[in-house]
Formats: C-alpha cells, sequence, structure tokens
C-alpha cells in the first residue's frame, strides 16, 4: 500500500488495540487520522473499564482527530442518502473522501461507496 496516510475505521483501531501484530505493521510509521465520531465510539463502549479508556484515549492522542466541519455534514448526507449508510459510516467516509485519503476497514459496506479509496482489511 502506497502513501503514508490513512483514515481508520473503529473496527481497525480495535483490532490493533487488541493486538493484531499485521494491523500493527501496516499502520506502521503511517500518518492516522480518524473521525470524531471513531474517537467517540471507542470511548463509548458500554462496560469499558478505566484501564481501556486511558489506553484508547492514549492512542488517540496519536492520530489526527478530524472534526466535522460543514463540507464533511454535506458529504456525509450524500453518502447516507446516496448508500443507506448508517450515520457513524456516512461520517467516517466522508471524512476520508473530504482528505482525500483512503480509508481502512475490516466493513465490507463500505465498497459500494464510489467516493473513497478503501482498504478492505481481513482479520485472520
Amino acid at each position: 500500500m502506497s502513501g503514508i496516510k490513512l483514515v481508520c475505521d473503529t473496527n481497525i483501531i480495535l483490532y490493533l488495540l487488541g493486538g493484531d501484530q499485521t494491523l500493527a505493521d501496516l499502520l506502521h510509521e503511517k500518518q492516522v487520522f480518524i473521525s470524531v465520531i471513531t474517537e467517540l465510539e471507542l470511548l463509548s463502549f458500554k462496560g469499558i473499564s478505566r484501564t481501556e479508556k486511558d489506553i484508547i484515549a492514549d492512542f488517540v492522542k496519536h492520530c489526527f482527530v478530524v472534526d466535522l466541519n460543514q463540507a464533511i455534514k454535506d458529504l456525509s448526507v450524500n453518502l447516507r442518502t446516496a448508500y443507506s449508510l448508517k450515520l457513524p459510516d456516512a461520517i467516517i467516509a466522508s471524512t476520508a473522501a473530504y482528505l482525500n485519503i483512503p480509508l481502512i476497514t475490516a466493513d465490507s459496506s463500505f465498497r459500494k461507496v464510489k467516493e473513497i479509496d478503501l482498504v478492505l482489511y481481513k482479520p485472520l
């Protein structure tokens, strides 16, 4: 995979923090971008422990967190309407489209989104 920048979907971060060495190698020396939605999803899992929350917060500090702006909002509305995406997925895809950076995810539902460069990850 060429390029040094990737937008990571929430599931990718979960696999990475769960110890997926293949992902760790893939993301090594990459600039990792995440949507503010991914940050919120990671930190708001039901039953998350204080230790897990601290690990996630530390990881997020090393990412470029992209907040919502009007362009991402507009893209989200368009992508959600065009592809029947869940709102969080539409925002994450819109973030990648807005930044013109590939999105890495394990969620195959993003395949239909033509506006993004997709890296579909298949965990072992």
